[in-house]
């Protein structure tokens, strides 16, 4: 765990899947066919507050709901990669257009589409509920299971390692979209 603690302070961007992540394993069919899908509200503040300390973030998805694209440029995420086939080229793109490298990264994933990625990234995580395959190259495990705070725990513990994380209620600049 220490080897963790320490290559989150270098993390300068974040990268993460949707499904299995964000969500949990369950989705809900709506009569047209689209996938819905419930988030839970204190990973999106983690994002707003992570964009607010400027670190740019992806969204890597093999999906394609317009409510998610939307849930993700609501909260100010605007590198949202839908309907990829492959997350690697869109992880490459990613890296490209903010001049990093794939060892600046943090990126979580649960499932076998996320393999590559994993692997070229400099921080691999998953949620606790995550495919053996990708807790087995994970360098860090969340507790918490797809839907029920994993992205807030990575989020958060990067910025407490680079002392980004506010200390005080005030420093958090809250706002209702989280």
């Amino acid at each position: 765990m220490g080897y963790f603690k320490t290559t989150l302070k270098n993390v300068k961007a974040f990268a993460f899947d949707v499904d299995g992540v964000f969500s949990n394993n369950n989705v809900y069919l709506h009569p047209s066919g689209e996938m819905m899908r419930s988030m839970n509200v204190k990973d999106g503040f983690a994002l707003q507050f992570a964009l607010k300390q400027d670190y740019p973030i992806a969204i890597i998805t093999g999906g394609w709901s317009e409510s998610v694209k939307i849930r993700f440029n609501n909260l100010g995420i605007t590198d949202v990669y839908l309907k990829s086939t492959d997350k690697l080229d869109d992880f490459t793109d990613f890296i490209y257009k903010y001049g990093l490298e794939a060892k600046d990264i943090l990126y979580m994933g649960d499932d076998l589409p996320d393999y590559e990625v994993m692997r070229k990234t400099g921080v691999a995580c998953c949620p606790s509920d995550a495919a053996e395959e990708i807790k087995a190259i994970s360098h860090y495990i969340s507790d918490r299971p797809a839907g029920e705070g994993c992205v807030r725990d990575v989020v958060e513990q990067v910025m407490r390692a680079q002392g980004k994380w506010p200390t005080h209620l005030e420093d958090a600049q809250l706002t209702p979209s989280g």
